[in-house]
């Protein structure tokens, strides 16, 4: 058994030690936390192209998983259960995640929509058309209450989950936003551009407060550390980098991939960062004391999405192999909601340092620098669990749609589908979690769609409305590209004008 020093010891624990079978001094603290190294516990196939996002539900027994073959899909952890893949998008599935209360899943889509689905085998779903080029990422602020999604029309836009509509844009990026996230108390949003800047916005005042432009290449993702103090970076340049945002500092800087690097994500305790990179592996990086402590490999090709569970007991990764593999990790498992609450307590954009931001230490005083492990688990992984599920396709068909020019009403109190879309904590008495949960077991006795009584006018009017909107969300599409190459032409004969200026300074 391989013993790794993660820098758990306290200063001056010298006397609670033993030594293992190479006569190597190993702390005992370190025998009761970090039993072993983290092993491949099973993968899924279910895919038919390569994955593009993942995320863990609140509890721990769910993944949903996005992918390039245009599905959703909801793993379950239990034993010969069920997989159900949601249809609906009509282009690739950039993102996926799971609200706080685990209620909602929002997915993005290259067919320009954002979704947001109930996680059931009903397939009722929202659909929110704002954006007038391919959506990359969707992001839940940690209350539930709002949804930050960026596209390739080089903005972030804002959504209300409470109204389900529309409540403002961000622009100050000049190329395709990739990633767009929330700050653990929600006060700020980082986002990241191909125009190789990554910027942070306050979302009281809606404006751009920093701006980080120190990259060679751009931020293919960007995340906050769970204390809220610090953003990492995965950089297309093969880069990782760490930067405390309260004094615009860079704090550390990895260059430990051989490809770009495509997705991060912290352990919930913000001492550890996962990365995934085109070079097909996982590194995993021990922030407190600035080193490489694994690379993992497993998949056949790029690997694209990684993300810790809410726990940090588990990680999961995706990539180009089309297979979603299931990681358990050595770390300690972290009470996700016991977490939140703490980081909330303190959290404050000009707040002093806390013991668990991260700042780069010496090493803890080991007898011996451990190198970095590699795991390789076809190779180390003898019982592996295969997980090829049953699959059921759910196919939506009950919609809502919200467009950036109109504001979904909020529904009558007897209509079932508004209290699935709700924070639970916003509900009023009526709605409450009992209400809809008792909703939830009644709707299986609703009558299907072609039963429904729905007269010919309401329905044809509704038809018109919808292409309306259509027209409109084309008209404001067209627009915008017209006024980008308007920007850039604008931008060109600038530029020739301060050539000509130049020139004509240098003959005088």
């Amino acid at each position: 058994m391989r013993f790794c020093y993660m820098g758990k010891m306290e200063r001056g624990q010298t006397e609670n030690s033993c030594y293992n079978e190479a006569g190597q001094r190993v702390f005992l603290h370190d025998l009761q936390t970090h039993k072993e190294d983290p092993v491949l516990e099973r993968y899924f196939k279910g895919h038919k192209a390569a994955l593009a996002s993942l995320d863990f539900s609140s509890n721990g027994k769910q993944l949903a998983t996005a992918s390039w073959d245009t599905f959703l899909m909801l793993w379950n952890f239990k034993p010969h259960a069920r997989a159900y893949r949601y249809v609906g998008h009509k282009d690739v599935v950039t993102s996926v995640q799971f609200s706080p209360h685990g209620n909602l899943l929002a997915s993005a889509s290259r067919d320009r929509t954002v979704r947001l689905w109930i996680p059931d085998k009903r397939g009722k779903f929202s659909e929110f058309k704002a954006h007038t080029a391919p959506v990359r990422s969707v992001d839940f602020s940690a209350d539930g209450q709002f949804l930050a999604t960026a596209s390739e029309d080089k903005s972030i836009k804002v959504w209300s989950m409470y109204r389900q509509c529309f409540l403002y844009s961000l622009y100050r990026h000049t190329h395709w936003v990739r990633c767009a996230k929330f700050s653990p108390d929600g006060r700020l949003i980082v986002s990241c551009s191909e125009d190789k800047t990554i910027k942070i916005w306050d979302t009281t005042n809606k404006q751009c407060v920093n701006n980080f432009s120190d990259f060679i290449g751009f931020a293919n993702f960007v995340d906050f550390n769970p204390s809220g103090t610090c953003i990492a970076s995965a950089g297309s340049d093969q880069t990782v980098k760490v930067w405390d945002i309260r004094v615009n500092k860079l704090l550390q800087h990895y260059q430990v991939h051989s490809g770009g690097v495509n997705c991060i994500s912290f352990h919930p305790s913000g001492n550890y960062l996962i990365t995934a990179s085109s070079d097909g592996t996982l590194k995993i990086l021990d922030l407190l004391e600035g080193r490489l402590i694994y690379t993992l490999q497993g998949h056949m090709g790029p690997v694209f999405t990684v993300s810790f569970s809410k726990g940090g007991e588990l990680f999961a990764s995706g990539g180009a192999d089309t297979q979603v593999l299931l990681w358990r990790t050595n770390f300690d498992e972290l009470h996700c909601k016991g977490l939140n609450k703490r980081n909330l307590k303190r959290l404050h954009f000009d707040s002093p340092p806390h013991l668990l931001d991260i700042y780069p230490r010496t090493p803890h005083p080991h007898e011996e620098k451990v190198e970095t492990v590699e795991i390789n688990p076809k190779l180390e992984v003898i019982d592996l669990q295969i997980s090829t599920p049953p699959v059921v396709d759910i196919l939506s068909f009950d919609s809502t749609t919200t467009t950036e020019t109109s504001g979904r009403t909020l529904p009558d109190k007897g209509e079932e589908v508004y209290g699935y879309f709700l924070n639970p904590s916003l509900l009023s008495p009526e709605c409450s979690p009992t209400t809809t949960k008792k909703k939830t077991e009644d709707m299986s006795d609703l009558p299907s769609e072609s039963q429904r009584s729905i007269p010919l006018a309401v329905t044809d009017a509704l038809e018109h409305i919808m292409e309306q909107l259509n027209v409109l969300t084309q008209t404001v599409s067209i627009l915008e590209q017209r006024l980008t190459l308007t920007e850039d032409k604008l931008k060109d004969c600038l530029e020739n004008q301060q050539k000509l200026f130049s020139a004509v300074q240098q003959k005088s």
